[in-house]
C-alpha cells in the first residue's frame, strides 16, 4: 500500500491551482474535466511522478462545514516540508503570499503558517538536523 494522492478542499479550483503553481512552485499534473468540475492535481516540481495533491472542491456542504472550522481554529489542511524555513518564507513573502504565524521554533522543527487564499492555512516545516 502507498499514498498516490492526497487533497485539500478549496473554494475555488483555477485561483487555487493558480496559487499553487505561480506562488508555491508546484507543477501540474492532471487536469481533466470533471462535468462541473476537475480532477485537478498538482505535484513537486523535484518529483514529478511522486504524490500528488489533489485541488478537490469544497461544494459538499460538510466539506465546506469542515473546511471553514479549521481554518477559523489556526489549523493547518495539510503540510509542506522545506529544507530552510527562512528562505521559503522570504521567497513567498517576496511573492505576495499571506502568512498568518512566521516562521517559529518549536524545538524538533521550524515552522510558519500561510493562506492559500482559497479556504486553507497551510503550514510549512524544516525539521532541524
Amino acid at each position: 500500500m502507498r499514498i498516490e494522492i492526497t487533497s485539500v478542499f478549496v473554494d475555488d479550483q483555477a485561483k487555487a491551482l493558480d496559487f499553487y503553481t505561480t506562488k508555491l512552485g508546484f507543477e501540474l499534473k492532471n487536469d481533466v474535466s470533471a462535468g462541473e468540475y476537475r480532477w485537478l492535481t498538482v505535484v513537486d516540481p523535484e518529483n514529478p511522478n511522486g504524490v500528488q495533491l489533489l485541488l478537490e472542491p469544497n461544494q459538499h456542504p460538510d466539506a465546506t462545514t469542515y473546511q471553514a472550522g479549521i481554518k477559523r481554529d489556526g489549523i493547518p489542511a495539510t503540510q509542506f516540508f522545506v529544507d530552510d524555513l527562512q528562505a521559503e518564507f522570504d521567497r513567498l513573502k517576496a511573492a505576495g503570499v499571506e502568512f498568518t504565524m512566521e516562521p517559529t521554533d518549536i524545538g524538533p522543527s521550524i515552522i510558519a503558517m500561510l493562506d492559500d487564499t482559497v479556504g486553507n492555512l497551510i503550514q510549512i516545516v524544516q525539521l532541524k538536523k
